[in-house]
């Protein structure tokens, strides 16, 4: 009996006719499941577009939590070496050239890193959806050839980075398709698409990013997981500033 009772449920949450079973809380908890981790380690490329421009950059990540996030770029020559630590609500940066550590705090967590459209916050936000947006449910909608639920969310406190987001979540991977990004005001800030999803032991996870400054005609970075591992053991050095400076 149990056994149908998971049947008909899974039938609910797929079937054209019952989409919208969903509760928007549900729908963020589905989401949540596959997009935040208990840790990860990754590689990427960071291919940055600007006025014609093109810079791409190579970065190794790792994360846990959602308090704890480091990173070291491996390329160009010029960068690497830089690395960032992300520990509770603090961010510092270590800057080989100048053999330097600096804090990152205020509106600078708000500029881009490296240059590129996503910021140092968006770089290492990895909190819930639920812990930071009240959400409500909105219509069925195809997105980039995929049927999505459209959901509206408001920042449940003022130090979340975009008061108002609205995502379209892939009806069947339970992960975003599109996002866009709003000021207070209701000015549309940024906008992030999300490709490229892969299976990772049942987790669905999009291994594409791109997001676009809205702000910033001809504006765009990509970032493509070269590698990434869910689940791994992670060193408690990695997450201290020795690690930040060695």
């Amino acid at each position: 009996m149990r056994h149908l009772l998971l049947l008909l449920v899974g039938l609910l949450l797929v079937l054209p006719g019952r989409a919208l079973a969903l509760t928007a809380t549900e729908l963020l908890d589905a989401v949540d499941a596959n997009m935040t981790f208990d840790t990860r380690e990754s590689t990427m490329t960071m291919t940055v577009t600007k006025a014609g421009r093109v810079k791409t950059y190579e970065l190794h990540s790792y994360g846990r939590g959602a308090t704890e996030g480091a990173v070291e770029f491996n390329a160009p020559a010029r960068d690497k070496g830089t690395r960032m630590l992300k520990k509770g609500g603090e961010l510092w940066m270590w800057l080989p050239n100048v053999e330097k550590t600096q804090k990152i705090s205020g509106h600078m967590l708000r500029q881009g890193l490296m240059g590129s459209d996503f910021s140092y916050e968006d770089m290492l936000e990895t909190a819930s959806l639920k812990e930071r947006y009240v959400a409500t449910m909105g219509s069925e909608e195809v997105v980039n050839g995929r049927k999505c639920w459209r959901i509206d969310m408001t920042a449940r406190s003022a130090d979340v980075a975009y008061p108002k987001r609205v995502s379209w979540i892939d009806q069947e991977y339970k992960v975003p398709v599109r996002e866009e990004l709003y000021a207070l005001s209701g000015m549309k800030l940024k906008v992030f698409t999300f490709s490229e999803v892969q299976d990772f032991d049942g987790r669905k996870f999009p291994t594409l990013f791109t997001a676009e400054d809205q702000l910033q005609a001809g504006s765009k970075t990509e970032l493509r997981f070269t590698d990434l591992k869910f689940k791994v053991p992670l060193q408690e050095e990695i997450f201290s500033l020795r690690w930040l400076e060695r």
